[in-house]
This record gives C-alpha cells, structure tokens and sequence, in this order.
C-alpha cells in the first residue's frame, strides 16, 4: 500500500516539498501590463499577492525548501491553434502578452534567489511541455505549495495537473490572485473540495518553523 501523508504538517515536510511561484510577471500583475491596459481588469490586488508570497518563501528558505519559479512566454509563434484562435476570437492579435525578453515578461516585485530555477512555459500549465515533473522527481518531491497568479488559468491548470500526477497540491489562498474574483474563488472552492488544502502562508510556516532545517535538494 502507498505512504499515505494524513496531515497538512506531513504533506509540507520540507524533505519532500517545493513551492512553485507561477507567473508573478509584470504584464498579469503590474498597472501598464497586459492585463491592466489590454484587458482593462482591475490588477490591484497584484501587490499583497506578491508580498505574501515573499513573506512564505523567507519561511521556506529557512528550512531549505527549494522555491521553482514559473514564466509565461506567450509570443504567437510559441503557443498552440487552439489558444491562438481563443486570442482572434476576442479581438487580441494586436498585442502579445509576456512577450519574450520584455518588460511584460519579467518578474513583478518578486524575483527568484540565487540558485532557485526558473521554468519557461509556453501552455497554462507549468506542466506542459516543460522539464518541470522531471525536476520535482529528481528531487524526491511529492507535495507542491503553489502560488501565483492568475487563480482561475494557471493556477488551475498546474494544480489540477500536479494532482493527476500524484503531486499534493497546497494553496496557501493569500498567495494566489486573479482580476476575476469569482472564478478565483470557485478555484479555491474546488481545491477544497478535491485538489488539495486549502490553507494560509503562515499556518504552513508556522509549520515549517517547528521542524529541523534541511539542505536544500540538488
């Protein structure tokens, strides 16, 4: 029978867990990005969401969990018909959201620390198409903390597929934004539900704060 991990102080050990940060970019985020100027959506709660995020992995340094961060490229000539006819459809070939090597592209407030990896994307999920599962397995990880945004794309789709690759998955909710509340919500509802643990940043480093340091994995 498999190892079953029965508590959330189980599931984020630090032997076994990484935090995953998911398109925290200036054109999702920013005021002048993507989202704000092409789509017109309200990106004010961008900021808290970085902070807390910050605010978590301090508390996961300190016990050596690796942080894995994950950046959109959506350049046309990266992304799929399917996505493509999805951006005719609603009138937006004139503009390309994290376009490669651009300011939209890059980090919003937060950025990776020395030695964390970052993973390019070119689908919704960090999962597609990229070396992410073949870097959690080298380091022996079986749960993810993920965090980022937007809740109800990215976040959905990565979290869903960690699950159906036998990953836990684990929001902190304070963590995780979108300019569409009520799809952000119904994401942290399903992940109650089904997905994972539904939790906060400080309820998991109050965790983290009790147990032994690790070395960080190679």
């Amino acid at each position: 029978m498999k190892e079953l991990l029965d508590t959330l102080a189980e599931r984020v050990d630090p032997a076994h867990t990484a935090v995953l940060v998911v398109d925290v970019q200036n054109d999702f985020c920013a005021p002048g990005g993507y989202i704000d100027s092409v789509l017109g959506r309200d990106v004010s709660g961008s900021l808290p969401v970085a902070e807390a995020i910050a605010e978590l992995l301090d508390a996961a340094r300190g016990v050596g969990v690796p942080a894995i961060w994950v950046k959109a490229v959506y350049d046309f000539r990266y992304l799929s018909a399917p996505m493509l006819t999805k951006i005719r459809e609603m009138g937006l070939e004139h503009a390309v959201c994290c376009a490669e090597g651009s300011w939209g592209a890059d980090w919003f407030t937060i950025r990776p620390g020395e030695g964390e990896p970052e993973i390019v994307k070119h689908r919704y999920s960090a999962f597609v198409g990229t070396p992410l599962e073949a870097m959690l397995k080298r380091r022996g990880i079986r749960t993810l903390v993920i965090t980022g945004v937007a809740t109800n794309i990215c976040i959905d789709s990565t979290l869903r597929d960690a699950f159906l690759r036998d990953y836990y998955v684990v929001v902190p909710s304070e963590c995780v934004g979108s300019a569409n509340r009520a799809l952000h919500e119904a994401t942290l509802q399903n992940v109650d539900f089904l997905f994972g643990d539904l939790t906060e940043g400080k309820e998991i480093a109050e965790i983290w704060a009790g147990t032994p340091a690790q070395a960080a994995a190679g």
